[in-house]
């Protein structure tokens, strides 16, 4: 009775490897998002090394710690590489080779931009250019297959499409959005700003006149908003200003409301030892325009300069002016007419 329960043991035992193996020995689907899955087959490797497991497991591949290799790795002999380095093996940096593992049409690869609609890159289309020169771009370099997303910027130094893409092998990545983004229509951007009403620029409407290239990125980074210029800043040919200068452009220093739609700057209130001392905008905006104060004398940013009454009677601030009687009264005469005493 002890053998048959011996033997029984034994014989469940090998049924065990035998299921175990089968699975072991399946052909294994690598898949990919946009390519056709590449197939491992067991069979075929066992059979050119008569069955040893060990030559792979765990030389190579580890069980218990599964990993997913790039083919950058593997031409530095990890994962399949180890064999398929054009010693034993054909090697996977063969670019002839590349239809032996990985069979079938490259698929459309997708790529879906916050704001830019889908941007689509066509397999068909650059295979054909290149003579299916698949190498091109799968080299180690353009595409490591661990790259993050990269921006536009980072394409225009030469990184991923941007390595082609330069104006010289390809048309530039600057130049002509809507190759890529199909549809693209660019939003307008509103600047929300404290204490006056928000101004839009409008890409619809200088897009008639400039390219995109115009803009990004020499002047301005794709990425909306990065960074803060000032009017002053403005003032001085920076952002806007450089075509708002007045001269390819109205000066972004004056006809503010060509930008700040409905604008209606307030007053300001000015606290002195010789009680408050208040600037009417609605006022002085009867006689001129932003452009005669702003930023010739004053900044935009209220009480970011300050002078002293001494200051402005020596023809500083108010006192370029408020100059003895000549443009208006003088700042040393008719105190009340400015401070609430």
């Amino acid at each position: 009775m002890l053998k048959q329960i011996t033997l029984l043991a034994v014989a469940v035992c090998m049924l065990s490897v035998g299921y175990a193996g089968a699975a072991e020995t399946k052909n294994i689907k690598f898949n990919f998002k946009n390519a056709e899955p590449v197939v491992f087959s067991h069979s075929l490797h066992l059979k050119k090394y008569n069955n040893n497991c060990k030559i792979c497991h765990d030389a190579i591949y580890n069980l218990r710690n599964k990993k997913h290799f790039t083919m950058a790795e593997m031409e530095k002999t990890k994962s399949c590489g180890a064999c398929h380095s054009g010693i034993k093996a054909f090697s996977v940096a063969s670019e002839k080779d590349c239809s032996r593992c990985h069979s079938g049409k490259p698929k459309d690869v997708t790529y879906t931009v916050k704001g830019l609609g889908i941007a689509v890159f066509s397999h068909a289309t650059h295979i054909a250019k290149t003579g299916g020169a698949c190498k091109g771009c799968h080299n180690s370099s353009v595409i490591t297959g661990k790259e993050k997303a990269v921006t536009m910027t980072e394409m225009e130094k030469g990184r991923t499409c941007g390595s082609c893409h330069n104006g010289k092998r390809a048309f530039a990545v600057t130049a002509n959005c809507d190759r890529c983004h199909k549809g693209l229509k660019p939003k307008e951007i509103t600047f929300n700003l404290k204490g006056v009403t928000p101004a839009t620029f409008s890409h619809s409407f200088h897009t008639q006149a400039y390219s995109c290239k115009d803009c990004h990125t020499k002047n301005f980074p794709y990425k909306t908003v990065v960074g803060k210029s000032t009017m002053g800043d403005m003032a001085k040919d920076k952002s806007c200003g450089i075509c708002h200068n007045g001269k390819d452009a109205f000066a972004s220093s004056g006809d503010c409301d060509k930008c700040h739609k409905g604008m209606k700057p307030g007053k300001i209130t000015f606290k002195t030892s010789a009680g408050e001392a208040t600037f009417s905008h609605e006022f002085h905006t009867q006689a001129y325009k932003c452009a005669d104060c702003h930023t010739k004398i004053f900044p935009f940013k209220s009480g970011a300069l300050k002078v002293t009454m001494g200051d402005m009677e020596a023809g500083k601030s108010c006192g370029v002016c408020h100059n003895k009687g000549k443009d208006a009264f003088s700042v040393q005469d008719d105190c009340g007419k400015c401070h609430k005493m």
